[in-house]
């Protein structure tokens, strides 16, 4: 074998064996707490815990992934917000937000929808309870997956191609694939919930080189998504 086929090789390892220990990272917290119900399972301030565990675990695997490469995590998109970035981020995750609220859920089930009724089987009335669900909203979803799947993914898989415009779109293509398939979708609504918005962020990462207008689209979402299913579907 050529040290250049030896090289690809190793990248190739080392890209996919991060990608498959970053997903098992993202779902061993989840599954720790839901087989063992300690502390009350999958509520409360366990969703702060599965958010932090899942920002420094996969952050600490990328790092490692990072240095191995001889890259930075600059190369990856994690760049100095800007005033620009963040307000694209924003407008992005805002327009998302209004499409799915105040028409995509009213319009497919509301109350009745099964991850409307997932949501608020997580909420109570205990102000740890939101904080922390928001903490995994928006660090364990905005934060860590942004960096995870987004800048770590395409990065890596666009840097396995000689051709570099097919390295970036075949990257682009199954990092949505792969977003889209690990949210375990249940219909053609689901998908679509999951489907559009990763497009979204992805087309942000992509136009602008930066993690920022992704980070703050997708963090944006989850964090006032939470808050308006507590507000118009919460009971308790």
């Amino acid at each position: 074998m050529s040290h250049k086929k030896a090289s690809k090789a190793r990248k190739t390892l080392l890209f996919v064996g991060t990608i498959l220990l970053g997903f098992i990272l993202f779902i061993l917290p989840n599954l720790f707490f839901g087989i063992t119900k300690i502390n009350g399972g999958l509520s409360g301030i366990n969703l702060f815990y599965i958010a932090l565990f899942q920002v420094v675990s996969v952050s600490a695997l990328i790092s490692f992934s990072l240095k191995k490469r001889g890259w930075n995590w600059h190369h990856i998109g994690w760049r100095k917000p800007s005033i620009n970035h963040i307000v694209l981020g924003i407008i992005a995750g805002s327009t998302w937000l209004v499409i799915q609220f105040y028409w995509l859920i009213p319009n497919t089930g509301g109350a009745s929808r099964p991850d409307v009724i997932q949501m608020v089987s997580l909420m109570d009335n205990s102000i740890i309870t939101m904080l922390s669900y928001l903490s995994l909203g928006i660090i364990g979803g905005g934060i860590t997956e942004e960096i995870f799947n987004r800048g770590y993914f395409i990065r890596g898989m666009e840097d396995l191609f000689s051709n570099k415009k097919i390295g970036v779109v075949s990257a682009a293509i199954m990092s949505i694939l792969f977003f889209v398939l690990g949210h375990l979708p249940y219909d053609l609504i689901s998908t679509v919930d999951i489907l559009v918005p990763t497009v979204i962020y992805t087309a942000l990462f992509l136009a602008t080189g930066s993690l920022v207008p992704s980070i703050v689209a997708h963090g944006l979402y989850n964090g006032i998504a939470i808050i308006l299913v507590y507000l118009n579907y919460f009971q308790g």
